[in-house]
């Protein structure tokens, strides 16, 4: 009996017996915009740019609850590059031959490339798609759920956004999300 209760002990001591798996967060390999470009360089893909604050709470909250989701991390990781892109950084960032610089106004300001990618329309959080030739960027804003998120990310990584009229309508009318299996389960509708 001793050397039973001895192993067992030794099990418990390892770690080894009733172990549970510590369930984590997924995470988002975040990029610095200019990291991003360079690597679009040897391989093309969209950058996806998350614009934000330090003192934004939604953008907390997106990251706490959108970016740490499984299937959106995965996705961002694995088919676009991924941007955290402080709005009110201090750095310059050259692009393309351009230097854009931190703008003071009163006790804040903004970063001009943050105005360039929002559409000079400067509102936390937002996220913004980028085509891969950098030619056209898609600004998003506002706080958006996992299950609200996905949608765009399958729109955007299609081209779906590229067909005009009513295009992201049309996308969510065939779109299958891998939420609807969890809701269904979990009691949602």
């Amino acid at each position: 009996m001793k050397y039973i209760l001895g192993f067992l002990l030794t099990l418990a001591f390892l770690g080894l017996f009733g172990q549970t798996e510590e369930v984590k967060p997924a995470k988002v390999n975040w990029l610095t915009f200019e990291e991003a470009v360079e690597k679009s360089k040897t391989e093309k893909r969209k950058l996806f740019i998350d614009v934000y604050t330090d003192w934004c709470g939604w953008c907390k909250v997106m990251d706490k609850n959108t970016f740490a989701d499984p299937t959106i991390a995965k996705m961002l990781n694995e088919k676009y590059y991924p941007v955290k892109f402080n709005a009110e950084q201090r750095e310059d960032v050259v692009f393309q031959g351009t230097t854009f610089k931190f703008i003071q106004q009163g006790n804040s300001g903004a970063h001009q490339l943050a105005a360039a990618l929002l559409n000079n329309q400067l509102s936390y959080p937002t996220v913004t798609f980028m085509e891969e030739d950098y030619s056209g960027v898609y600004p998003i804003p506002g706080y958006r759920k996992p299950e609200e998120f996905h949608p765009l990310l399958v729109f955007f990584l299609q081209n779906e956004h590229k067909k005009g009229g009513n295009a992201y309508t049309d996308f969510l009318k065939t779109y299958k999300s891998p939420y609807a299996t969890q809701t269904k389960q979990e009691g949602g509708h």
